[in-house]
């Protein structure tokens, strides 16, 4: 097992259930629902666009995502919806990959992707190192190589990254919608902080 990826057993071991049967890779619509943390009914919802091989995004999910976590998700003031916004076909296979997993392993799978980014997208076989992570999300090799190869899904993903780049006028990774407000860029937290206490007084 590569380096980076014996460097992520105490993530894989918290996150992923390793040992539970593999099912059958989910129908189109189930892949392409939202994955998100926090409360359905929390007043704020952020919707975060995101590339995988993206270092900023990876920055983002490594030094401000926990703070946001900590402070305004688990606390059922913010939803984060995490939508896909690839920057190139590895970026693409990535997030296909991870939409083919149980949806419960998810955020799992998006962690140990962003984690270990420079090993798997720098690698001399990506793909393989893809198929290497897919394993840890309970998919075979076989499930890996087949949902790589589905057109429906990537002409979704393809589809609704469009869709956003058009509507709120998203030209880089990542980016984030709140309320009314299109933010660029791996903010600090406290200027999420900022943004998030304007947006809760309106709902008050």
């Amino acid at each position: 097992m590569p380096r980076y990826l014996l460097s992520l057993v105490v993530v894989v071991t918290l996150i992923l259930t390793l040992n539970s049967p593999v099912s059958a890779l989910p129908s189109l619509d189930e892949a392409m629902k939202d994955r998100a943390m926090g409360s359905e009914s929390a007043p704020v919802t952020i919707t975060e666009y995101s590339s995988l091989t993206c270092p900023h995004c990876m920055a983002f999910h490594r030094d401000t995502l926990p703070e946001l976590k900590k402070n305004y998700i688990d606390t059922g003031k913010v939803r984060l919806i995490f939508r896909d916004f690839p920057l190139g076909g590895l970026a693409m296979a990535a997030a296909m990959m991870a939409r083919c997993a149980k949806p419960d392993r998810y955020f799992g799978v998006i962690e140990i992707l962003f984690r270990g980014q420079a090993e798997w997208a720098g690698s001399e076989n990506p793909m393989a190192a893809l198929t290497r992570i897919g394993r840890l999300a309970g998919l075979s090799d076989k499930d890996v190589q087949a949902c790589m190869q589905n057109r429906n899904l990537w002409e979704a993903i393809q589809k609704r990254a469009q869709n956003a780049g058009k509507k709120h006028k998203i030209e880089s990774t990542p980016s984030f919608v709140i309320g009314d407000r299109t933010i660029s860029g791996a903010l600090p937290f406290s200027e999420f902080k900022k943004i998030i206490d304007s947006e809760l007084k309106k709902k008050k």
